[in-house]
């Protein structure tokens, strides 16, 4: 190989992908030793890394072009020895000059002096902090002066942030184009609006507030069902770039916050609320009457309560009604993607979803519905199977914990002419003679079966080529069922 010309021998190493590959091959000579450390785009370290500073140097010597560096510490212990602190944070963002991606996670010998290094990194464009307990908002603040390149910023576990005087800076000045806020306790959705400008040019944004129990239950606050936030602008700013939209675990009674966005987006594309409280049918008719690129939506939905003083009537329900099925099937002809989950709702209470089978049916004949996720939908019976065996477009169907359905659904949703992939999860009423109906299926390629209590493993194997059987009921699934997917 030591005939060959260096540039043929650098377009070969560029095709070797795996890193442990990469390892391998640079000990084979020193051309390829110096070949492979040029073309090496990005490394992850942690508790391996020696500290010292002439090996640090060393590192970054070896590997000059480095694009994205890793530091991650989840695991360590005092015996692994010392962390990377602000000096070797400095080694690494004085020599990197071409860093564009940095991501700092369990770094507890950093804090806001060494964050401050990063102002070295003028192409830093992606900076996320993940687990760092001592970096406040003043070494935030610092980064958003310093690191003009800076376009996609992700913070999660920082408790220690509080402040969001980074945040209006980055708004002003800054060209933020994603963002990622989750389980800082310092930070709350009010806060976020103040970003201003900054949403303009936001492309991707998630925030998640720290997970509870409570997020999950009812509680005692009353919502109003027919609260309109979207019926006066309040909040002098646009989101009209925003194309990927996360919300979870917050209460947007009794002030507006954050579901102000609902209404103000024109570009989403895909849209995950999980267990927003107080949200209603009019943030959902508001947001589908401006997002017309709608491709893909996950409702994660709890129980509340709403009372309506102009009824005179409470309720104990899920947020959403038919109103916002029939208000996506009239205004989201792209949507492809859809994922229900319906967490505390009782199998023999069906008014405890606002959905019925009647909405959700206008839904998938009105939209293209490539994939299907249904947790715990009560409404969805083999009625709903029959309207989803003529969906033309659905490649992909995952049920869990939909007692309804059984082996007459079985039966209808074999005939779906483009079903690959079928994964069904806690449905006990499916027994072996539905599954042996998916034999009829012409196309599916993967079926999935996972603590359903009627179908052995007998009656699984050779339904299709890939087949998963398990009568386990595992934690992964028991976080589906009992913490809906947290």
């Amino acid at each position: 190989m030591e005939d060959l010309p260096e540039a043929l021998v650098t377009e070969i190493v560029k095709k070797i992908s795996r890193t442990s590959d990469l390892n391998s091959l640079s000990l084979v000579s020193k051309q390829l030793y110096k070949i492979e450390g040029n073309q090496r785009g990005a490394i992850r370290v942690g508790y391996g890394l020696c500290t010292a500073t002439e090996a640090l140097t060393s590192l970054c010597a070896r590997f000059p072009n480095l694009l994205k560096v890793e530091i991650d510490y989840s695991g360590w212990i005092p015996g692994h020895g010392n962390q990377l602190d602000n000096k070797g944070l400095f080694v690494f963002s004085s020599n990197c000059s071409s860093l564009i991606d940095l991501t700092l996670s369990f770094c507890s010998y950093i804090d806001d002096s060494g964050l401050g290094c990063l102002a070295y990194c003028k192409t830093l464009a992606s900076l996320s902090l993940n687990s760092t307990p001592q970096i406040t908002s003043t070494g935030l603040f610092s980064v958003a002066v310093g690191c003009t390149s800076l376009s996609a910023l992700h913070l999660i576990d920082c408790e220690k942030i509080d402040s969001v005087e980074w945040l209006e800076y980055l708004g002003r000045n800054g060209s933020l184009e994603e963002l990622v806020v989750k389980n800082c306790k310092g930070i709350n959705h009010h806060d976020l609006l103040k970003f201003g400008s900054g949403w303009m040019k936001l492309q991707k944004f998630e925030f998640q507030r720290i997970s509870g129990i409570d997020d999950l239950l009812p509680g005692y606050e009353f919502y109003d069902p027919y609260y309109d936030a979207h019926g006066r602008d309040i909040y002098d700013f646009c989101c009209e770039s925003l194309k990927d939209l996360r919300l979870a675990r917050i209460k947007t009674s009794p002030e507006i916050g954050l579901r102000v966005l609902l209404g103000k987006c024109k570009s989403l594309e895909k849209l995950c609320l999980e267990y927003v409280h107080a949200l209603n049918d009019n943030d959902m008719i508001a947001l589908s009457q401006r997002c017309s690129n709608l491709e893909s939506i996950s409702l994660w939905l709890s129980l509340q309560c709403y009372y309506s003083e102009e009824d005179g009537y409470c309720e104990t329900r899920t947020s959403f009604t038919d109103k916002t099925l029939y208000a996506l099937a009239l205004n989201c002809p792209m949507l492809q993607i859809i994922d229900l989950r319906f967490t505390g709702c009782s199998r023999d209470y069906l008014l405890e979803i606002g959905f019925t089978h009647k909405g959700f049916v206008a839904l998938i004949q009105s939209c293209p519905i490539r994939v299907l996720v249904l947790n715990n939908a009560n409404f969805f019976d083999d009625e709903g199977m029959k309207a989803l065996s003529s969906s033309p477009h659905l490649d992909t169907l995952e049920l869990i914990l939909c007692h309804a359905v059984t082996d007459a659904g079985m039966r209808f949703i074999a005939h779906t002419p483009s079903l690959i992939n079928l994964t069904l999860r806690a449905c006990h009423n499916v027994t072996d003679a539905g599954v042996t109906e998916l034999r009829r299926a012409q196309k599916l390629e993967s079926l999935v079966i996972e603590y359903c209590g009627e179908v052995s493993l007998q009656a699984a194997q050779g339904v299709t080529k890939s087949v998963y059987y398990s009568s386990n009921y595992s934690d992964a699934l028991m976080k589906k069922i009992v913490l809906g997917g947290a």
